[in-house]
């Protein structure tokens, strides 16, 4: 499988909640870092720590450029907030690196913080 092939399966299987379709796809020393610098090494911790701040989320992916042994995915999220209101358009960037054909390294960026600050902050303006 190419870098862009096996990023988008692996953003696919996290998106479909398929945690053993997407584990196939990682390193078995894999570091994955989210915004705010939470870094995991197992995906039932990413699930455990994305549960409070999302019900549901997915990835309109723009683009992915490789580079060797990394690749770079961008687009938009969109999905529901805990409460169940809808949220979209909110950028993303992926960033992968790859070892021995699989993912070593995840970092991600993303405004969903950003956007959820606002969102809360305009829900209390009268």
């Amino acid at each position: 499988m190419t870098p862009e092939e096996t990023v988008r399966a692996f953003i696919a299987a996290l998106e479909a909640r398929d945690l053993q379709a997407a584990k196939t796809l990682l390193h078995s020393e894999i570091e994955m870092v989210f915004p705010g610098g939470a870094t995991f090494h197992r995906l039932e911790q990413l699930i455990d720590w994305a549960r409070p701040r999302y019900r549901r989320v997915a990835k309109q992916i723009e683009r992915i450029d490789v580079a060797g042994e990394t690749a770079f995915a961008h687009g938009t999220l969109h999905g529901q907030w805990p409460d169940g209101t809808a949220f979209g358009g909110i950028r993303f960037g992926d960033w992968f690196e790859f070892e021995d054909g699989l993912i070593r390294r995840q970092k991600v960026w993303n405004d969903l913080a950003e956007v959820r600050l606002k969102a809360n902050a305009d829900s209390k303006t009268p």
